[in-house]
């Protein structure tokens, strides 16, 4: 009896230092990527004034295009196209995100990114897919790209600065 106690606490110890290891490197990979959560912009109204909670937001100036039709079709094999549906809005910002630039939105078919457009810089507000769309971000020092994806519909925003101020492309594949 005592020797099958003693294999049980060993078991248990060994599966819990397995579980923590495990855990600990999976969030140590995971930091810092798109799995976060988005950090999210105070809300104020047109005049300046931040809103309470019950408050009504005002009528979005845009509205997301209408999808693909069923009978569109998509080949891989053919080069990306720009999309010209595509409208930036430029979102409300606290005075702390204007003096680092523009908060401008990007509406696509695959789902909506928002970006900090600065002089020579940019940064990535928020990413979020569409209904039934999964996104992936990749960043780099001059460059952040999100694709949206479902099924063989691909939407990539691409923001790029390296020699000029930031400039966001949208592609549809």
């Amino acid at each position: 009896m005592r020797r099958g106690l003693v294999h049980v606490l060993a078991w248990l110890l060994a599966t819990g230092a397995a579980v923590t290891l495990s855990w600990w490197g999976v969030h140590t990979v995971m930091a810092g990527t798109a799995y976060d959560p988005p950090r999210a912009l105070p809300v104020t109204a047109a005049d300046g004034t931040p809103t309470t909670q019950g408050a009504k937001p005002p009528a979005s100036p845009t509205s997301r295009p209408p999808g693909p039709s069923p009978s569109a079709s998509h080949h891989p094999s053919k080069a990306p196209a720009v999309t010209p549906s595509v409208t930036p809005t430029t979102a409300p910002s606290p005075s702390s995100a204007t003096a680092s630039g523009q908060v401008k939105a990007y509406d696509t078919n695959g789902g909506r990114a928002v970006f900090d457009l600065g002089d020579t810089s940019a940064t990535l507000v928020s990413a979020t897919p569409g209904t039934g769309w999964s996104m992936q971000v990749w960043k780099t020092t001059t460059w952040i790209r999100i694709e949206f994806s479902r099924s063989t519909d691909r939407v990539s925003v691409f923001c790029t600065w390296h020699d000029s101020p930031p400039q966001v492309q949208v592609q549809t594949y």
